[in-house]
């Protein structure tokens, strides 16, 4: 990428950019899930983009447990998309491990 800001190197917010491409790629075979889980993990994608940069901590914060709540939300759905055998385990498994993983390191960030 040419131009990079310094937040976007940052683990968490490749955590949260690498699932919202699994989602957006999973192929959910229900239009209203899909649609759900792909703003869910697209909203704690941009939530981590604009809290992290920020230099107010009460800003920073805020956006980042509304990206923690977005997260819980994509995990969610797409536990809801296995259930109703909308996604195979092969394909939900690695956007769940990726999914627990941003909630812990959002929560710590979150404090």
């Amino acid at each position: 990428m040419p131009f990079e800001m310094p937040f976007q190197k940052m683990r968490v917010y490749q955590l949260a950019k690498q699932l919202a491409v699994l989602v957006q790629r999973a192929g959910i075979r229900d239009l209203e899930l899909c649609d759900q889980a792909t703003r869910a993990a697209k909203s704690c994608f941009l939530n981590i983009a604009e809290g992290l940069p920020s230099d107010q901590p009460r800003v920073r914060r805020r956006h980042l447990c509304i990206a923690k709540g977005s997260v819980c939300e994509t995990a969610a759905a797409i536990d809801l998309c296995l259930t109703l055998e909308l996604l195979d385990l092969e394909t939900s498994t690695p956007m769940l491990e990726l999914a627990v993983e941003l909630k812990r390191m959002l929560s710590a960030m979150s404090r």
